[in-house]
């Protein structure tokens, strides 16, 4: 693998071109990222924002989409006039029909030789082919310039593959950023602080001391606006395949030889590799599909995924899924990771659950407590770790009852704590990889995953139903109760 493109130098010049300028994602996360590191200090002093859509619109009616759209997702205590002023003053606007390879003079004009050029694709993937070759065309890349994938990438292996050799004609792999939101929360970096700077854990992280791992992606929200997308796309690609196995790297690897971003990749690309491919057979038993149904969450009515706006009569797209899945090396043997992700659920919440084996003989009567010890990293909405154990109820002779020894990280680390996407992008902007994925890691994931969807697609069967507000359907309870285990809201 190539060595990482070096750290920007904060008096360069730096021009972020964002396609899909007018999107959803812009309005919601980028643009509010970018005004954070602008506001706080951590974009270069010389640095221009070059929104582009197909939108026959002028800079000033760009401006008035950024107050309309992208200022209510800004925190109200992070916003001050004379900054947001200023953030503006950066913005430039360029009206670019992507399949239209004329357009892109438009951005040459936008755009300075001398600085460096990152370019973050928020568009389908589909586009990012045509985009890179246009690009290129137009004299747009040079040895410095930048590209950000935005998920899903691609439908299936295949289109990974396509996508990864298509920009790959472009832009080193060094230069190639493909972006998981997930790596950049800070709850997530810091599992691997947890992991391989304290002691305690070190010995016991594998088995036989732990019985089983639990990672949970939880959505209370429906599909909203994104039917068109979502339909096509389903639970499993959109979370499964790249949220979930990416957690799933990070408490799974081995400790990396150093910090470097590809030293670490390469322990993440061995877990991938690990994991035991699904046959048809342990695909019926050890997977499970879900659909949300009409209920309630936060006490409120919702619409079941067939009655949302955009949704085909009949659509047999799951909202939910749960599985089993195994990695076949020493540190893990016998260990299952059970994977769950859904939306329309009862609570917004993603943790990961590390169950950790029962005594082999213990004089302590344990109770209907489930196992003692469980570490729980909480990411969202609040981030925390738990580490739960038995103690001792006060004047009761022996009867024991399960306590938590609990840091709140927000509460124990005062400093700021930039959202996800502010901090991957100014890792984009300094060169650092660490938190991006390599196309083998790609590659591997949807490796893993492709027989999946193939095997439910040959199947034909529909998605279970699940009411709204729940935690998905009763076949996952008994996905994990086959073997002595519940979730982690049913201990």
């Amino acid at each position: 693998m190539s060595t990482p493109a070096s750290s920007f130098a904060p008096d360069h010049s730096l021009d972020m071109v964002i396609f899909g300028g007018a999107g959803d994602l812009s309005a919601r996360k980028l643009l509010p990222a970018l005004y954070m590191a602008h506001l706080h200090g951590s974009l270069p002093a010389d640095t221009r924002i070059v929104a582009v859509s197909r939108s026959d619109w002028t800079r000033e009616r760009y401006l008035k989409f950024i107050e309309d759209r992208s200022r209510p997702f800004v925190d109200t205590h992070a916003l001050d006039p004379r900054t947001w002023e200023s953030f503006l003053a950066r913005f430039d606007y360029a009206c670019v029909d992507i399949g239209v390879a004329a357009d892109y003079e438009r951005l040459v004009a936008a755009t300075r030789r001398d600085a460096l050029r990152v370019f973050y694709l928020a568009t389908a993937s589909s586009l990012f082919e045509t985009v890179c070759d246009n690009l290129a065309a137009y004299g747009l890349v040079d040895e410095r310039a930048r590209v950000v994938l935005e998920k899903p990438l691609g439908h299936d292996l295949a289109s990974a593959k396509a996508i990864n050799a298509a920009v790959g004609r472009h832009f080193s792999e060094d230069r190639i950023y493909r972006i998981d939101h997930y790596l950049g929360k800070e709850t997530v970096q810091n599992l691997m602080v947890l992991r391989f700077g304290n002691s305690i854990f070190g010995p016991l992280w594998q088995a036989p001391h732990i019985k089983s791992v639990q990672i949970t992606v939880a959505e209370s929200v429906g599909v909203g606006s994104r039917a068109g997308f979502y339909d096509g796309t389903g639970a499993m690609r959109d979370m499964v395949q790249n949220h979930l196995l990416q957690l799933l790297c990070i408490v799974a690897m081995e400790p990396p030889v150093s910090l470097d971003p590809d030293a670490v990749r390469d322990e993440k690309l061995k877990v991938l590799r690990s994991l035991r491919p699904m046959t048809a057979e342990t695909i019926a038993r050890d997977t499970v599909r879900g659909q949300y149904a009409a209920g309630a969450v936060d006490g409120e009515t919702v619409k079941g995924y067939q009655d949302e706006a955009g949704v085909p009569a009949g659509s047999r797209t799951e909202t939910f899924v749960a599985l089993r899945a195994q990695i076949d090396n020493w540190r893990w043997a016998n260990v299952p990771f059970f994977l769950r992700t859904g939306k329309r659920m009862r609570e917004r919440r993603s943790e990961i659950v590390i169950d950790f084996a029962d005594m082999p003989f213990s004089i302590i009567p344990r109770g209907p407590y489930g196992h003692a010890n469980r570490l729980v990293i909480q990411i969202q909405p609040e981030e925390s770790i738990q580490l739960q154990m038995l103690a001792k109820e006060p004047g009761s002779g022996m009867h024991v009852l399960p306590v938590s020894l609990n840091l709140d990280l927000q509460q124990a680390m005062t400093g700021r704590r930039p959202e996800a996407y502010e901090r991957l992008l100014i890792d984009v902007i300094r060169g650092r990889l660490t938190h991006f994925m390599r196309c083998d890691e790609l590659e591997a994931a949807w490796s893993w995953a492709e027989p999946i969807l193939n095997e439910w697609k040959s199947l034909g069967d529909k998605p279970r139903s699940y009411f709204a507000g729940t935690y998905g359907p009763a076949a996952s309870s008994a996905l994990v109760a086959r073997e002595n285990i519940a979730w982690a809201e049913d201990v």
